[in-house]
């Protein structure tokens, strides 16, 4: 039996302890200062962003924009994290309650999440199998066991979905339980699929050929299938859609594919849109396409791919798509500088350096490298106000429901905010100058699975 190599234990200097003087003069400092005090007597009782909150910021900032294109309610993706998917279905819903002429539509949200679970689980598997021969603790196989299922996922991933599986009504496929809160089913995937994960990769190290372990694969597909259908229903292979629109017409296109139905009523090109980022880090030149080593859900699919731009280039797309009458798509790091309840995104919202005493020294680019930055939400921008040729602030669209969020679930994104926290948007290539439509076309530079650029909204 062999001994594993021992690691040297953490060494640091005895003049680098915090002393007793030390902890004294900390207390005499703090007990000292009146406005630390009340400070400390408000935080306590009511909680930090209640006290930093910057009245002016609220009350200054408006709720009207030069261009508003929603006139619908928002959708609600409750105790789970596929706002990428609520993002992408509220941007084709647009279009389809308009060549539908409904008042309000869903496409299944459901559907979409039993295909990317399914999906994701051999995308996982495949790496498994592809990574065998790595120790169980190269940085690269822990992060795929880190990470087998979540609920969050990018643009192309969705896109993956649809051009493969189509899409639904929601009453086709309306939510479950488990759609609803994802949470427990998602523990029973991730045990089963690390388990799976061993049994392959002790397969494989006993001498087992790659089909003999795609063969092991599939029996553990089958299982994985299982429990979606118990969790989420059996996703249709046809239905029947009728409708009576707003003005009480009757439709009815009869029997349909879900491929169908998506061909029909997805009224965006998909097939011509890019993402663009924009990553200020110093080693992510602009001009230049990125992916992420196994970030993606569909063996087969295209790849997660990102162009990155300058800010001016996202907000610039972003306003010129919004003044022709389409949503965007994007995604940002949603909790910073953020009150739920009264839905106002701004970089001043609240006065954490006046209140501490310190500035918090972290640029876009430091917050990347230094992990206090990921795109963690996706959601819709239905609206911009200009003026002056200056945008001022973005309509956004959510999808955490209408209670006790914005304006009915509706917010406002003040044009600084944008700047800092927006890190990503989904545009047709049309809109991008000759040289980055060129450029959106190269190979991309592939990033560890780790890096910052691989988050999941």
């Amino acid at each position: 039996m062999t001994t594993a190599p021992s690691r040297p234990i953490s060494s640091f200097p005895t003049e680098a302890a915090i002393c007793p003087d030390q902890i004294q003069n900390l207390r005499q400092n703090f007990q000292s200062n009146p406005s630390w005090r009340l400070s400390q007597n408000a935080i306590t009782q009511v909680g930090l962003d209640d006290v930093a909150i910057n009245r002016e910021i609220v009350t200054s900032t408006d709720f009207t924009f030069s261009t508003l294109l929603d006139d619908w309610k928002v959708t609600n993706q409750k105790q789970s994290g596929r706002c990428w998917m609520f993002a992408a279905l509220n941007l084709f819903r647009a279009g389809a309650m308009k060549m539908m002429n409904l008042k309000n539509f869903e496409f299944s949200q459901n559907y979409t999440l039993f295909w990317d679970k399914f999906e994701r689980s051999n995308w996982f598997l495949e790496a498994i199998i592809e990574t065998a021969e790595r120790d169980i603790d190269d940085r690269t196989v822990g992060f795929l066991l880190d990470r087998p299922v979540d609920d969050g996922g990018q643009w192309n991933m969705f896109v993956n979905i649809v051009q493969k599986h189509g899409l639904v009504p929601k009453a086709v496929m309306p939510e479950s339980k488990s759609s609803s809160g994802t949470a427990r089913m998602n523990s029973v995937l991730v045990w089963y699929l690390r388990g799976f994960a061993r049994q392959l990769r002790e397969k494989l190290s006993d001498g087992a050929s790659i089909e003999s372990a795609r063969s092991m694969k599939d029996e553990q597909l089958a299982v994985i299938w299982r429990i979606l259908c118990m969790h989420l229903g059996t996703p249709p292979t046809e239905f029947n859609w009728q409708w009576n629109d707003k003005d009480r017409e009757f439709h009815r296109d009869g029997m349909m594919t879900p491929q169908a139905f998506a061909k029909k009523y997805v009224t965006i090109d998909l097939d011509k849109y890019v993402c663009l980022v924009n990553d200020p880090r110093p080693t992510s030149p602009t001009g230049r396409t990125f992916t992420v080593e196994y970030l993606g859900n569909i063996v087969g699919g295209d790849p997660v791919k990102y162009l990155n731009v300058d800010m001016d280039v996202i907000k610039s797309t972003s306003a010129s798509v919004l003044q022709d009458g389409e949503p965007v798509w994007f995604g940002c790091d949603v909790g910073k500088m953020f009150k739920r309840d009264i839905g106002i995104w701004d970089t001043d919202l609240y006065d954490y350096e006046g209140l501490f005493g310190s500035p918090l020294a972290l640029s876009k680019s430091d917050r990347l490298l230094y992990h206090q930055s990921l795109m963690t939400h996706a959601m819709l921008f239905t609206g911009v106000d200009i003026r002056d040729k200056c945008v001022q602030r973005w309509r956004v669209e959510n999808s955490w429901g209408e209670d006790r969020v914005g304006r009915k679930g509706f917010q406002v994104m003040n044009d600084n905010w944008f700047d800092e926290y927006v890190l990503e948007i989904a545009a047709h290539q049309d809109r991008l100058s000759a040289d980055l439509k060129s450029a959106a076309a190269e190979d991309p530079i592939v990033l560890p699975a780790w890096d910052p650029m691989g988050s999941l909204a």
